[in-house]
């Protein structure tokens, strides 16, 4: 393994369970201060909860919850230890609900994952997340300050200056989604410009083998994480390792979806993941994705739990183009319009990039008087089928993700 991070990567398990010992009571304790835990953490005792086991028998928090709380309790629900003033952005999600972050070293702890990448201090980086209301951006940027290298907040969009800032500035690394640095290089050879790009971390998609062996072949190396605005770092990859590592800054669960229940080792289960970030702890959240646990260590050295990625959502939410794409957003399209009875979002792939088709049934409806109303519902561009009624399923089914995972 290259240098630690911060010496906490190759813990015994004996070491990271002693410091689970000691961290996970005064987390539950700091927890149970706060409003917004008065129902979730009532009648726990913190010196208890000293394990995972220990900790599998609290109550599961969801994104419906933060939803609840928040409009209970604007804005932040009282699940944080400061007040907005207290923190440096607050983010916005779909439902909505309002996440806080602080600008401090490392807040988000992706320092991890860029430095497990290679990333330091001799690199510029190409952050092509975006920066508005989203987090991801943001994320990625003070992970790069964490490992001391430069940023080029280039943001989403504009391919041909994107080419032409990552070559005039010699850009070294690319943060964005998976498929986003395939259309750069691509604009990059039809300008005939070259890049200088060897390192690609990459995130808010699935990386699939494809693209990653295309990036490979024109030398970039492309490793992803597993991030949420919520929760900042979840997992990564590391060069030569297999599967993700779960973050030194969280504990992760694997469970039967719409449970606490935790899996064997190896069955697929939804996350939940535990965050002992002191401004926003979150216990036992659910993130609604599936995955399961990887056995043994990686081969990169690092001892925490493996987890093998992102395999798919536990609810019919689903991320396209990088955006969560959610049933109430469906709800909200066919709301909007008297004559839509049904509509169904289906996610394929073209080529390397994610493609977004809507469905809709109805009389006398026309895509192109559809189009706007889609686009400020899910914030993405659509394909818009018109279809005749009683065409699309009855299965319950509004979200279908037809991409292939393997």
């Amino acid at each position: 393994m290259q240098d630690s991070f911060d010496g906490l990567e190759a813990r015994t398990p004996e070491e990271r369970g002693q410091a689970l010992a000691a961290d996970l009571p005064r987390l539950i304790s700091a927890a149970q201060a706060l409003a917004g835990y008065s129902s979730h953490l009532g009648g726990i005792e913190p010196a208890g909860v000293t394990d995972v086991a220990a900790l599998s028998r609290l109550a599961v928090l969801r994104k419906s919850d933060l939803m609840a709380r928040q409009a209970e309790a604007p804005p932040l629900g009282g699940l944080t230890t400061l007040g907005v003033a207290g923190f440096d952005q607050i983010f916005q999600s779909p439902g909505p609900i309002y996440e806080p972050a602080r600008a401090t070293h490392d807040w988000w702890r992706l320092g991890r994952f860029l430095h497990a990448a290679g990333i330091g201090p001799d690199d510029v980086v190409q952050n092509c997340f975006g920066y508005h209301l989203t987090p991801a951006g943001h994320i990625f940027e003070n992970g790069a300050a964490a490992v001391g290298a430069t940023v080029i907040p280039a943001g989403t969009g504009q391919t041909e200056l994107q080419v032409k800032a990552a070559a005039a500035l010699g850009a070294s690394a690319y943060a964005g989604t998976p498929d986003y640095l395939k259309v750069i290089l691509e604009k990059a050879d039809e300008m005939g410009v070259p890049l200088n790009i060897s390192k690609a971390v990459v995130s808010g998609g699935a990386l699939f083998p494809s693209l990653r062996d295309w990036y490979a072949a024109r030398g970039i190396t492309c490793l992803q994480c597993y991030a949420t605005a919520d929760l900042g770092l979840i997992a990564y990859e590391s060069a030569g390792g297999e599967g993700m590592i779960v973050d030194e800054g969280v504990i992760v669960e694997i469970v039967t979806p719409g449970t606490g229940d935790p899996v064997p080792e190896g069955e697929v289960g939804e996350v939940l993941v535990t965050s002992f970030n002191p401004d926003y702890p979150l216990i036992r959240f659910a993130t609604g994705d599936l995955s399961a646990v990887l056995p043994g260590v990686s081969p990169c050295g690092r001892t925490n739990m493996r987890i093998k990625g992102w395999m798919g959502r536990a609810d019919q939410t689903t991320k396209i183009k990088g955006m969560f794409v959610r049933p109430e957003q469906v709800a909200e399209f066919v709301a909007r319009h008297e004559s839509v009875s049904r509509a169904r979002v289906i996610a394929t792939r073209e080529g390397e990039a994610d493609r977004m088709t809507l469905k809709v049934e109805g009389e006398g409806l026309s895509a192109a008087d559809l189009d706007a109303s889609a686009r400020a519902v899910f914030k993405l561009g659509a394909s818009i089928e018109v279809v005749a009624d009683g065409t699309l399923p009855r299965d319950g089914v509004v979200i279908e993700d037809q991409r292939k995972y393997d």
